[in-house]
């Protein structure tokens, strides 16, 4: 094969030689090597096909897969339609024999076509692989719901990648399993790897910007309304406004806090509510800030389209954008709406 490459020695472009066979690229001038066992990257399509007819173009294997015990480098004796007593016999004594990692395949199967579902990245994919894998070397996942299991490990596996999906997003890909079991399924993981590793797993921290492209994209809404809810949101992070880190505590268990702690309960809600920290999830204050920014632009979308697109309550969405709707002159950028446009939104009483 033949093409055009800069030679040292020749000091210019000449034609070089690829002899593929030995992975060398030859200066057709000089002589000179310019490339020695060089990898070829190309497609090495291979039948293994009988005399059948059947072109199939099969290549030398699947991919090797540490997490498996074998490496999935197994050999499977399969049975043709037409095939002989020998290959069916062959075929039933292996399958008599059993396969330990009969298990982990099928839910390494069903944590792909999960993630291929929620269009995720490989990286999420392996990482929820990879603890399902020490889910299964504890001889815990027995008995338990494979569905919710695999939903769990690919929602922590989003959350420790930096790349967050909800409950309710990934619940709606999954057929076997309510958001309720999703939960438990995710605690009992948390609880396990922190047995194993003795320390609590490491979950990553969960911020509203990390939802909006997503959102926004959903919603089919321009760059210039992105990125003004981008600023939005940052700049209401700078203000902490109607946010704390009590936003990931149920509220019972802060009750028992402060009882515990004995501090006087209406204080500290008198405390909370002046220091404007309020129950907020990231989510919710994601889909206000939309709701808010596309008010003001000539797109207006309806609450009801947010509430599909983000997955949160309409009233949820209403609540958190009546706590936002007093700081909207601060936390608005001016280069998308001035103060005076700030009195087209709507009143959150109304």
């Amino acid at each position: 094969m033949m093409s055009d490459s800069y030679c040292p020695d020749c000091k210019r472009n000449t034609e070089v030689v690829c002899d593929h066979a030995a992975g060398d690229t030859v200066c057709s001038e000089c002589g000179l090597v310019l490339e020695a066992r060089s990898i070829d990257e190309t497609s090495e399509w291979r039948t293994f096909a009988d005399d059948s007819g059947d072109h199939d173009p099969n290549r030398v294997g699947g991919p090797v897969n540490p997490l498996l015990g074998d490496g999935a480098l197994t050999t499977v004796i399969s049975r043709a339609a037409n095939g002989s007593n020998a290959d069916s016999s062959l075929a039933r004594l292996q399958n008599r024999g059993g396969d330990p990692d009969r298990a982990i395949v099928l839910a390494f199967k069903a944590i792909s076509n999960m993630a291929d579902r929620l269009s995720l990245v490989t990286t999420i994919k392996d990482r929820a692989s990879e603890i399902y894998k020490r889910l299964e070397d504890q001889k815990c996942t027995r008995g338990r719901n494979l569905e919710a299991l695999v939903a769990a490990c690919i929602y922590i596996a989003c959350r420790q990648e930096g790349k967050p999906r909800t409950v309710k997003e990934i619940c709606s890909i999954v057929a076997g399993a309510t958001k309720k079991e999703i939960g438990r399924a995710k605690e009992f993981i948390v609880k396990q790897l922190k047995v194993e590793m003795g320390e609590s797993m490491e979950m990553g921290t969960i911020h509203a910007g990390d939802y909006l492209r997503r959102f926004c994209s959903n919603l089919g809404m321009s760059n210039e309304e992105v990125k003004a809810v981008q600023e939005t949101v940052q700049k209401a992070g700078d203000f902490d406004i109607r946010s704390a880190s009590i936003t990931y505590l149920s509220f019972k268990s802060w009750l028992s806090f402060v009882y515990s702690r004995g501090i006087n309960y209406m204080w500290v809600v008198e405390l909370r509510f002046s220091c404007q920290s309020v129950m907020r999830s990231p989510i919710s204050i994601a889909a206000a800030i939309i709701f808010m920014v596309t008010q003001l632009s000539e797109s207006k979308k309806p609450l009801r389209d947010i509430s599909i697109a983000t997955t949160v309550a309409e009233g949820t969405i209403k609540n958190a954008y009546r706590d936002l709707y007093p700081h909207a002159a601060r936390i608005i950028p001016e280069w998308y709406a001035k103060e005076r446009d700030l009195k087209n939104l709507s009143s959150p009483k109304a």
